[in-house]
């Protein structure tokens, strides 16, 4: 594994962190969750599987130890490898059409959406839902929003993430010359 390639995916999960720390609740104490747009962004970057599961582990590790959800943290450690390795799939599966910045946020969108929901049942599943919301009640109330706050976020770190991976020349097979 490349050395520049893990501290570039520790300093994105490292971000994502302190993205995840002053993003606001916004229903029940809950907030959208932001380190998944870093997670999302370092699999664009470096689509190798090893590199999906470590950020995948990491950011789930790193969520559950930060989460404001009521017993969250094993919905947590299920939901980022999960989503992760379906996002992956699905990033794969875009072949050539992946690298651009609608095919990223398209991608971003569908991933919160995603994790949230597997989020969301396994927190039903594992702990029940807080304050005797509903699952559609969350989903529309968290994951919605979460959903266009990273998508927002990544249509606007995407080209600066991709014009940095090109000008340090980090390995990357996310990265097709134009």
């Amino acid at each position: 594994m490349n050395t520049k390639n893990l501290v570039t995916l520790s300093l994105l999960v490292g971000i994502g962190a302190v993205l995840h720390a002053v993003v606001p609740p916004v229903f029940l104490g809950m907030k959208p969750d932001m380190m998944l747009t870093m997670m999302f962004l370092g699999i664009i970057l470096f689509p190798e599987v090893k590199n999906v599961l470590l950020v995948a582990i990491v950011t789930g590790i790193i969520s559950a130890l930060t989460t404001g959800f009521p017993g969250g943290q094993i919905p947590n450690i299920i939901d980022k490898p999960v989503t992760a390795l379906l996002f992956f799939a699905l990033f794969l599966a875009l072949g050539k059409l992946r690298n651009s910045i609608i095919s990223v946020a398209i991608l971003t969108a569908v991933g919160t959406i995603i994790s949230g929901t597997a989020f969301l049942t396994s927190a039903s599943m594992i702990v029940g839902l807080p304050g005797g919301g509903t699952f559609m009640g969350l989903f529309g109330a968290v994951v919605l929003p979460a959903t266009a706050v990273n998508t927002i976020a990544m249509i606007v770190v995407y080209p600066i993430a991709q014009s940095i991976v090109k000008r340090t020349k980090l390995s990357s097979a996310s990265v097709i010359q134009k």
